[in-house]
């Protein structure tokens, strides 16, 4: 079985949220300088599309900020307008990697999703939702905004952030993890959280069409932040053995709480010889991309799951028991379920994944 091949190498576009004060601005300043030279391209609500390079002075804008007017972005701009300003982040000469929208702290957080969502531009996919959280005025800020459930409900990964200045951190954590639905939660002081959660970090070699496995687990870490790591777990799978479509999609639809990301590539054999799948999952949200076999190329299965919370070896058991080398012939319903989620963006805001 063949299918087309979608070779457009797609950004992820990352919408930040949070009340006003949360830390939203400090978290994107501090992702930034530890982007390991990858490029961030952001929307900042009040002052419009910029173009970072993740080497410079986060503050140095220059003369790349463009507004946007008044009012929070989701009130601001339609969809056609923030393609507009993604079409320009994300041309080829930008090499932007990744782009975050940087929500005002009164914006709706589900009314952008599905603006990404609703996107018609080709060369971006939903990068997730990332909502941020004042430790230390959670309370406060909860019994003003009761609708903070409700973001959190909706969110993706949620940053626990200012956990230094809370006097019962351990408690607003539980509190927090008791009102998401299946996202990772991150505690996090300063808004320091590991850029691997929302992007890959540029490794110094070639990197393999828009993923990258080999700098995983390198990093240059900054004395002052050191346990960064503390806060997430990370599984590398590989298999020389072609994944069975339908186990694999049993382990996507049951994958646990605190599973952020997955990422990778997927062999499934005699299902389709000419393609692999390109795997892109940020929570609840999932595609498969398939593409031509290069030449060279070893006939892998790769994947990389990040998460927090997470049961490394227990998923890397289920992700094993998907092989299969039994020897027959692909029976045509196999790829049902994976071609649920090969989609046009178009078809983004109906998709059962969100």
């Amino acid at each position: 079985m063949s299918q087309p091949s979608h070779t457009l190498r797609q950004i992820p576009v990352v919408v930040l949220a949070g009340f006003l004060g949360s830390g939203k601005t400090t978290l994107l300043n501090h992702l930034l300088h530890r982007s390991g030279g990858s490029r961030i391209g952001a929307i900042v609500n009040d002052f419009g599309a910029i173009e970072i390079d993740a080497m410079a002075v986060a503050g140095a804008l220059g003369d790349s900020t463009v507004s946007l007017g008044n009012g929070c972005l989701c009130c601001a701009v339609d969809v056609g307008e923030l393609d507009e300003y993604l079409a320009r982040l994300a041309r080829p000469d930008t090499g932007i990697d990744v782009i975050v929208i940087e929500a005002s702290g009164l914006a709706e957080p589900q009314e952008l999703v599905r603006m990404v969502l609703a996107s018609e531009h080709p060369g971006i996919v939903y990068g997730g939702l990332v909502e941020v959280v004042d430790a230390a005025e959670f309370d406060d800020t909860r019994a003003k905004h009761p609708e903070i459930d409700r973001h959190l409900a909706l969110a993706d990964l949620v940053v626990v952030n200012k956990l230094d200045r809370a006097v019962d951190g351990e408690r607003v954590l539980g509190l927090v993890r008791s009102l998401v639905d299946r996202a990772a939660v991150v505690p996090a002081a300063y808004g320091r959280i590991d850029p691997e959660f929302l992007f890959d970090c540029r490794p110094g070699e070639e990197r393999i069409g828009q993923l990258s496995f080999d700098d995983l687990h390198h990093h240059e870490d900054d004395p002052h932040d050191g346990h960064l790591h503390a806060a997430y777990e990370s599984l590398s799978f590989a298999s020389g053995t072609p994944l069975d479509p339908r186990r694999l999609m049993r382990f996507l639809d049951s994958r646990p709480e605190g599973l952020y990301r997955i990422k990778g590539y997927v062999d499934f054999g005699a299902y389709d010889t000419r393609n692999r799948y390109a795997v892109h999952a940020v929570g609840r949200f999932l595609r498969f991309y398939p593409e031509p076999w290069p030449a060279d190329a070893e006939r892998l299965s790769q994947l990389v799951l990040i998460g927090s919370g997470i049961d490394v070896p227990g998923l890397g058991k289920e992700l094993g028991e998907c092989a299969s080398d039994a020897p027959h012939t692909a029976d045509e319903h196999g790829m049902w379920g994976v071609l649920r989620y090969v989609q046009d963006p178009e078809a983004d805001l109906q998709d059962p994944a969100f």
